[in-house]
């Protein structure tokens, strides 16, 4: 085989999968790139907390005995990824990000979608830095140090999938995994800019991942293209015993009528609390994305304030509850700031969590009303570009607020009630990118990624590589 002289070491995954599959390049070679970028970049961004070489080479010699045995190569032959350290992989303790679960025994066996990604080809080499048990909109870690935005290291990358996302923009590689709970794939896509999928909830399986909060914790794929959000998600798909939550549906690729356009789409732009309590950028970014589809109509997501609201009194209780244990007996071992957190959802009385649920039931039936005069929402991911990592406080309408609590005012409405969105990131004027979301009714995923990838077409949205060396 005569290789190309392409750098695989940066190129997205449709492509390397195209190569791979058509000789091109072998799958060895892309790792050994990968692995060689990795090391000489990631001390700067600070994505990765393991890097599983060994095993990624004999994972790449395997794809490349199966195509030179004339085997199918798989959708996803030889395209390195990467997963936030809250999913299982065969051999390394499931940190979440913490450093109480570093010293559990090390997985046995890979999480549900690292096995499917493989299943399809694709090439572990990695886990990846992320906040303290998911708790988290920064991208900080006091255990193993903040992720570090590719775009301005000074800046955040978001988080709980703070090193997802840095991992995507600094060129690492081309697919990671998230885990999105109140905005945790949306707002990174948005700091880092990068493409994500917060699927509806329970359509990917969440089985061999370490839980945040039961009833709103989603996985998702986090790419440069959107057609690359496509081949992750559609290898990801499928029913799964070991996960109560999951979907009994059939898999429903998208990636067959994913350039087909917006055709008689439906879209409208999120009024009332979602264009306001943000920076005026945050706003300009919608709007722009909305000119580039003729996005002229406006609607209230109603009580979207009381939705976060409860949100919050829901991700407290479920949190406390599955680490109560933890608490008492280790209290010193937490993020002071996680701790604290948890420890308030600990003593929030029954009624209040009961209360939220209920008006949980009321807002999806609500939402789903609008979602019989319109096929796609707009709205913005976060309320402002990364802040300065270390910034506790930000002033959102003149009134000045702690960063860590209020970064996902726009998300958490959203993934309250599992609705699938497609992050798509914009850049208005050459300094740090901005979010928006692409929301669509439950099981259409396929909506979401088709309109983001109209607005990938026009050259609205785009997730470049960061120059760091």
């Amino acid at each position: 085989m005569v290789e190309q002289s392409t750098d695989w070491s940066r190129a997205d995954a449709a492509s390397i999968a195209a190569g791979v599959a058509e000789g091109r390049v072998r799958a060895r070679s892309v790792i050994e790139a990968t692995l060689a970028r990795i090391g000489r970049v990631d001390p700067a961004v600070n994505a990765f907390t393991d890097v599983t070489a060994a095993r990624a080479l004999v994972a790449a010699d395997a794809v490349d005995a199966r195509r030179a045995a004339g085997a199918a190569s798989g959708p996803l032959a030889g395209v390195p990824f990467a997963v936030k350290n809250l999913i299982d992989c065969a051999g390394l303790p499931t940190r979440a990000g913490s450093t109480i679960n570093r010293e559990r025994a090390p997985a046995a066996r890979d999480g549900a979608l690292v096995r499917r990604l493989e299943a399809a080809g694709a090439v572990l080499v990695g886990a990846l830095n992320m906040g303290e048990y998911a708790y988290d909109f920064t991208g900080e870690n006091v255990h193993d140090g903040d992720s570090r935005n590719p775009h301005g290291a000074g800046h955040m990358t978001g988080g709980s999938s703070g090193g997802s996302g840095a991992a995507i923009a600094a060129g690492l590689v081309p697919l990671t995994l998230g885990s999105d709970t109140n905005g945790s794939i949306r707002v990174p896509s948005a700091f880092c800019g990068c493409f994500g999928l917060k699927p509806t909830y329970g359509r990917l399986t969440r089985a061999g991942s370490f839980p945040f909060v039961n009833s709103l914790d989603h996985l998702g794929p986090m790419a440069r293209s959107v057609t690359d959000l496509a081949l992750a998600y559609d290898a990801m798909q499928g029913p799964d015993p070991d996960d109560a939550a999951a979907t009994a549906r059939a898999a429903e690729p998208v990636l067959p009528g994913l350039d087909s356009g917006l055709g008689d789409l439906r879209i409208a732009v999120a009024g009332g609390y979602f264009a306001r309590g943000g920076d005026p950028e945050a706003f300009a970014a919608v709007q722009v994305a909305a000119r580039a589809l003729a996005a002229t109509r406006v609607v209230e997501i109603p009580e979207a304030a009381r939705a976060r609201a409860a949100a919050y009194l829901i991700t407290a209780a479920e949190g406390a509850a599955l680490h109560l244990d933890r608490l008492r007996t280790r209290p010193e071992d937490f993020d002071p700031a996680v701790r604290d957190r948890l420890i308030a959802g600990a003593m929030l009385p029954a009624p209040f969590v009961e209360r939220a649920q209920r008006f949980r039931r009321w807002y999806r039936g609500a939402v789903a009303d609008l979602f019989a005069d319109v096929d796609v929402i707009l709205a913005p991911s976060t309320p402002c570009r990364a802040p300065p990592r270390g910034q506790t406080h930000f002033t959102l309408d003149g009134v000045s607020l702690p960063v860590r609590a209020n970064i996902g005012v726009f998300t958490q409405p959203i993934s309250f009630i599992g609705l699938p969105v497609a992050a798509v990131p914009v850049w208005l004027d050459g300094g740090l990118p901005l979010g928006v979301q692409v929301i669509a009714a439950p099981w259409r995923e396929d909506v979401a990624l088709r309109v983001a990838r109209v607005l990938e077409r026009l050259g609205i949205v785009r997730a470049p590589i960061a120059e760091l060396t």
